[in-house]
Parts: structure tokens; sequence; C-alpha cells
């Protein structure tokens, strides 16, 4: 039976930019997935939660900025498990709800440097395939991870958008429209978002 093969591509999407969804597409275009699912995330157990809009109001950006591609989809998967969420827990529910899938995870480069600070990182490597994206950043990505038959390195655009820069430009009233899908710009504009 043929199974679609689901990219995950997790984030806090605080805002969703254009940098995200140049990603997404490249990977659904020039790789093996089918689809990309943008998996919105309440809480990273890495991240200070202040400055995080609340969960419906991120989930609607991303929502409102796949609406025109067919291959991209939201998820608000993690907004019904227990906090804080780990991407462990998330994957094994996502298989036991969708077992006809098989799921990937997509991350930067930069992840994938610390990625074995991650809850079960093994299980994970052992049971999913991952597709590393480049970024520019420090370090080295471990030794035990650079060859590994599950990492699929792909070679997608580098495109460093940063969503706190584009938050601290909207604060101090800078315009950040070429950078923000247009319904997502009018969104924030609407609700004063970042302001």
């Amino acid at each position: 039976m043929y199974s679609k093969k689901i990219g995950l591509y997790f984030g806090s999407f605080n805002p969703i930019h254009i940098g995200h969804l140049i990603l997404a597409n490249y990977l659904v275009e020039h790789s093996e997935l089918d689809e990309v699912w943008f998996v919105v995330t309440p809480q990273n157990p890495f991240k200070d939660k202040k400055s995080l809009l609340d969960n419906a109001a991120r989930l609607e950006m991303v929502s409102l900025s796949l609406g025109e591609y067919d291959r991209l989809k939201p998820c608000d998967i993690e907004f019904h498990l227990s906090q804080p969420n780990y991407t462990i827990d998330t994957l094994i529910h996502l298989e036991e709800k969708y077992p006809q899938y098989s799921f990937s995870l997509i991350m930067g480069e930069d992840n994938l440097k610390s990625f074995p600070k991650w809850k079960n990182y093994e299980v994970i490597l052992d049971r999913y395939s991952i597709y590393v994206y480049p970024r520019l950043s420090e370090g080295n990505v471990p030794e035990a991870l650079q060859a590994h038959p599950h990492i699929v390195y792909v070679k997608t655009p580098i495109i460093e958008l940063s969503a706190t820069a584009i938050r601290e430009d909207i604060s101090k009233g800078k315009d950040v429209r070429p950078m923000l899908p247009p319904l997502v710009w009018s969104y924030i504009d609407k609700w004063g978002f970042y302001k």
C-alpha cells in the first residue's frame, strides 16, 4: 500500500514568514516528501514563553499563509498533547492517529548540532528520516550524525530570516511586508500584534 510521506516542520511560527514557505515548498518540490505539515508548537522547552503570541493566533497565521499550497498543511496536534512538547511524543501520537502515513522530521543544521540533547533522540534517529536544510551557524554537526543513513541533507536556498528580528522591527514601526505572506501581514496589522 502506498504511504504518503509527510515531512513535519516544527516551529513556533511567531510569525510565519516567507523563509518558512520557501523552505517547505522547496522540500515538496525537490525531495521524496508528498506534503509538509507545519506543526505549530505551543511551548518549546528551550524557549522563553513571554514573547509567544497565543496558539490560536499563530495557527491562524500559518493557515492563512498556506491556503494556496495544496501540499503544505497546518497542524495543531501539539495543542492537544501534554506540555511541554517533546518531538518523540508527538511522533508517536501522529503515528497512532495516521497509521497510513510515514513521517519524517525537517530541521535546520543548527538544530542537528544540538539534536543529541533531545529527549530519546536515538529512538527518533532509528525510526524516522530527518531532512536537514543548511543554516549559517557556529559549531559542527556531531560526527555520528554526519553520515547517518536516516539523515538526508537537502540543498534548500539559505534564507536567514528571523521571526525575532521581524517582531522587533514591527515593534519599532518598520515596514516588514516583503518578509511576510500578505495575508499574514494584514492579520498582524489588523490585531496590532508585536507592537
